[in-house]
């Protein structure tokens, strides 16, 4: 049976009443909106070298070790996943041609046929296995082997079926194939990296450097520091892009991305700031690209860090920052002032948990009970974006009418994830977006304490109520009882404050006029496959 027309809440209910019976899923919709398409135009328009300049370099090009924005955006054009969310955040074939929930605790997809990898090695049963075992493989230390670590078998049935064996019902298991931490690297490379590790060598640092995957470009140069240089696939197993090229060049200055568009030496400004609005709107040139995304941005404490390690403290911040302004001031309205730990499209939202409301001088008598009325000295670390920068301005300004002197320290993006992954801050701006559109991904990365430092839980937060609820509603595949655990979690997240949640962005770009069928998807990647320059 090809899967993916229909929602994975009519799976779970298939499963509920018929166990032992294969099961059609897809991820829920959303609420958040789509991304819109830009520079719609005719479909026979082909070639060109799309220059995207980026505010931040991306930081490995090995999709199971890293899980940062700027790496994804490149990594996505060089590999495919077994399956994708689509702009309604539906899941549907790719590598796979078809998948199926076998039974409650086995999910088989069957590969499609005829697929290579840019090095000639073939897309087989094999092959994906071998990419699941190397993100699940401690000694890789991946960033995404989370996504994975409920298989606790893999069954290879033939060279093109295989199947993936959970000890306990999945709900979200399907989802995690269609995360780019799920992309097919080539087993070539794969065997490559693992001899050079046995040499002394990074996990990752061969995969990097000579990227091998299906999709629809290969990596011509990677200038480090400076611009990585992809080249369309000509042999792509599907309808090739129709770019020649694309370049992801580093420009950290917002009003330079923006010249360049302008001059016509770029295409592409990631990202935009709302405060540049105006002049895209004013100008012959460019275009604005606005996308809902799943995002929360957020400022994090270092729990167990004094005097972070007090909730009252934590809670006494959140209480001295209003989430209104924030949105309307500093980013002009493009976002939603943030309740809590995630945002309204993702599948187990719930709008009736109770935020901790804007209230300074509660915050004040806060800090006093917390032994901290005279107040005290800390640091806000972020990396060289503006948005995160004004953030950091915006509540150093704020926390000193409570009596909180605040210093900023802006960090190089890739120091910037060190430093955080290591616990050497005392709050950090960073955001999180739910790329498989399910609370599970949206909460346990963060939260969850086995996932403390690298993997996504930078606050160092750990609450043992917290896990158990999250790992229930994992397994739950009843869904309203799944939300109501979601609900719960949710609410004692936001009470406990582990970190300061400000809003849900809309992201930004600014774009030259001579580019159509530009695409953002809610998870953040730029889709290019239709794109093309005039």
């Amino acid at each position: 049976m090809k899967l993916g027309k229909k929602h994975l809440s009519m799976w779970m209910l298939i499963l509920m009443l018929s166990f032992g019976l294969a099961a059609c899923a897809s991820e829920p919709d959303n609420n958040s909106g789509d991304g819109d398409t830009a520079g719609d135009g005719d479909s026979e328009g082909t070639g060109g070298d799309l220059v995207i300049d980026m505010q931040s370099e991306a930081v490995s090009l090995d999709p199971h070790t890293v899980n940062d924005v700027p790496s994804g955006n490149v990594q996505s054009n060089i590999y495919e996943t077994l399956v994708y969310f689509d702009e309604n955040m539906d899941i549907q074939t790719r590598l796979a041609d078809s998948w199926e929930q076998i039974d409650d605790t086995t999910l088989q997809f069957t590969l499609r046929e005829g697929i290579t990898f840019t090095d000639g090695e073939v897309l087989n049963a094999e092959a994906v296995e071998a990419n699941i075992e190397r993100i699940t493989d401690e000694a890789i230390a991946s960033q995404r082997a989370f996504l994975f670590e409920d298989i606790t078998d893999i069954n290879v049935v033939d060279e093109q079926t295989i199947q993936f064996i959970t000890e306990e019902p999945s709900a979200s298991l399907v989802y995690s194939f269609a995360h780019n931490g799920g992309s097919m690297i080539s087993p070539k490379s794969i065997e490559a990296d693992y001899a050079a590790m046995e040499d002394g060598e990074s996990p990752g640092s061969v995969i990097s450097a000579d990227p091998v995957g299906t999709g629809l470009f290969t990596l011509e140069e990677w200038q480090s520091g400076n611009s990585i240089q992809l080249v369309k696939n000509d042999d792509y197993w599907d309808e090739p892009a129709k770019l020649d090229s694309v370049t992801f060049r580093v420009v950290n200055e917002d009003g330079t991305r923006l010249a360049n568009i302008e001059t016509g030496s770029a295409h592409v400004s990631e990202p935009t700031s709302p405060s540049d609005v105006s002049r895209i709107e004013n100008s012959a040139d460019m275009e604005l690209l606005e996308t809902e995304s799943l995002n929360i941005s957020y400022i994090g404490f270092n729990t167990q860090s004094e005097p972070f390690d007090d909730v009252n403290v934590r809670r006494a911040i959140s209480m001295a920052i209003n989430n209104e302004d924030i949105v309307n001031n500093l980013f002009d309205g493009y976002g939603t002032p943030a309740k809590g730990p995630m945002a309204p499209g993702v599948v187990g939202y719930d709008d009736q948990l109770e935020p901790i409301e804007y209230d300074p001088e509660a915050a004040e008598e806060l800090l006093a009970e917390a032994g901290y009325g005279d107040g005290f000295s800390m640091t806000i670390s972020t990396n060289d974006t503006r948005e995160r920068q004004d953030l950091a301005t915006f509540v150093q300004a704020e926390l000193e009418n409570i009596g909180i002197d605040v210093s900023i320290e802006i960090v190089e993006w890739g120091a910037y994830l060190d430093q955080t992954a290591q616990g050497d801050t005392d709050m950090f701006v960073l955001g999180w977006s739910s790329a498989t559109g399910d609370a599970d991904y949206a909460l346990a990365p963060l939260f969850h304490s086995d996932n403390v430092g690298d993997a996504g839980n930078r606050s160092f937060f750990q609450n043992d109520e917290v896990d158990a609820l999250l790992d229930e509603a994992k397994y739950e595949l009843e869904p309203a009882k799944r939300n109501e655990l979601y609900s719960e979690a949710q609410q004692l997240i936001i009470d406990e404050a582990p970190m300061l949640f400000t809003h849900h962005k809309v992201d930004l770009n600014a774009y030259s006029n001579t580019v159509h069928n530009l695409y953002r998807h809610p998870t953040g990647d730029f889709w290019l496959q239709d794109v093309y320059i005039d």
